[in-house]
């Protein structure tokens, strides 16, 4: 019997889960003589996994109020298109990944199909739009979170949630030397190495790459110096190539003279760097499960910052900081994010000392809470993705051949 699977991605890291995901099934499925076929949005990761891609995830990634407002032609024709796909072809299952803006609203179609929906990585409606709750109640069949302060939050409004761990958790430290890392980039491995991560967006990057150049060129503190440090600048796979040269225009323009490498692997950046100024956003927390002293920025449109002011009810931004249940990383937000308060934050994360041990400590706390225990070690949050699809999938079979029978 093959299956069809419908999932959907549309950022870089749900893109990245999303072929993680696709590969398990595919494993698990085989393992019982069974086949699947997956169609949906994604990128080049899931498409090289094996999903037929009907919208590219770089397509739709946009974010903030009147980001999407600008793109919204674009989008609503790409959604409309995947209406279609899902409409054509009535898949048995359907995984989606984060990225509410679009995903509730194929969470409707898709439950009017008839078509069971799990939601992988929940929207952050415990911070705000909590009333978008209804949205989950009515159409989510399954919310599989992966943090540990969502299952409770989902379980008392009557969704049936269950905490999965992190995927980042499972992951190995990388295994790339620094030596190897510094031969790839053309570094020097004994500069001091600072991630720059501006987020996987291109609207993020606009905002954001410009004001940490400032500060790294800010933070050498004399010419002489300047061989002392390099800048190492992450870019998403999602981004494509017209992109990728806006990044370096980015650069010349405004860290001319500064030492940066534009990298591929941000993982191994964070591994390997002494501190980083990571937007807020998944890096924050591969930042804290790899265990590399961290700055949090971020910066929306004016009118996109004054509506998240008015109703984000959390006491923090930094999702290190809320999963620590306090302050453990700095957050420099909107007009707090300026070169000069990423000095003043990071600057005493860089010697050896109290300020630098005492958040590499709390950091390791944290991927303590990301993981769900040793137990399920070996199966991992993807695996236990994988398997609760697979149940899924069992039960709506059954369900469907009974009704044939009847």
């Amino acid at each position: 019997m093959a299956y069809t699977i419908f999932i959907s991605a549309g950022e870089a890291s749900g893109e990245h889960y999303g072929a993680l995901l696709v590969g398990a099934l595919q494993q698990r499925l085989a393992a019982v003589g069974q086949q699947a076929r997956f169609f949906g949005m994604g990128g080049e990761r899931m498409a090289s996994a094996g999903l037929e891609v009907v919208v590219r995830s770089e397509d739709m990634a946009v974010m903030g109020l009147t980001e999407v407002l600008h793109h919204l032609p674009r989008i609503y024709r790409e959604y409309r298109r995947l209406k279609k796909a899902i409409r054509e072809r009535r898949p048995d299952v359907a995984i989606l990944i984060d990225f509410p803006e679009i995903h509730f609203r194929l969470a409707r179609e898709l439950k009017r199909l008839g078509v069971p929906v799990i939601f992988f990585v929940s929207p952050q409606l415990w911070a705000w739009k909590k009333k978008r709750i209804t949205l989950v109640q009515d159409f989510v069949d399954k919310m599989l979170v992966i943090f540990p302060f969502e299952q409770p939050f989902y379980r008392e409004r009557g969704v049936a949630a269950e905490f999965v761990g992190h995927p980042l958790a499972d992951l190995p430290a990388p295994t790339i030397s620094r030596a190897q890392f510094s031969h790839e980039n053309q570094l020097d491995p004994f500069e001091i190495w600072i991630g720059l991560l501006p987020g996987s967006r291109p609207r993020e990057i606009r905002d954001h790459l410009p004001e940490m150049l400032k500060a790294a060129r800010d933070l050498i503190p004399l010419p002489d110096q300047s061989g002392r440090f390099a800048f190492l600048v992450p870019l998403a796979p999602t981004l494509n190539a017209d992109h990728r040269i806006q990044v370096r225009r980015m650069v010349d323009k405004y860290g001319a003279g500064l030492n940066i490498r534009l990298v591929d692997d941000a993982r191994a950046a964070l591994f390997h760097a002494r501190a980083s100024v990571v937007a807020s956003g998944t890096a924050t927390v591969e930042a804290a499960l790899i265990g590399n002293p961290f700055v949090v920025v971020y910066r929306v449109s004016p009118v996109t910052y004054a509506i998240a002011k008015r109703v984000v009810k959390v006491p923090h931004v930094a999702m290190a900081n809320l999963i620590a249940g306090k302050r453990v990383v700095a957050e420099l937000i909107q007009d707090d994010f300026t070169a000069a308060n990423i000095i003043q934050e990071i600057r005493p994360l860089l010697p050896d000392g109290g300020p630098r041990q005492s958040m590499m400590q709390e950091l390791a706390s944290i991927r303590g809470l990301l993981s769900t225990g040793p137990a399920d070690h070996e199966q991992g949050a993807i695996g236990r993705v994988a398997s609760i699809t697979l149940e899924v999938l069992a039960v709506s079979s059954a369900a469907a051949e009974a009704t044939v029978h009847s």
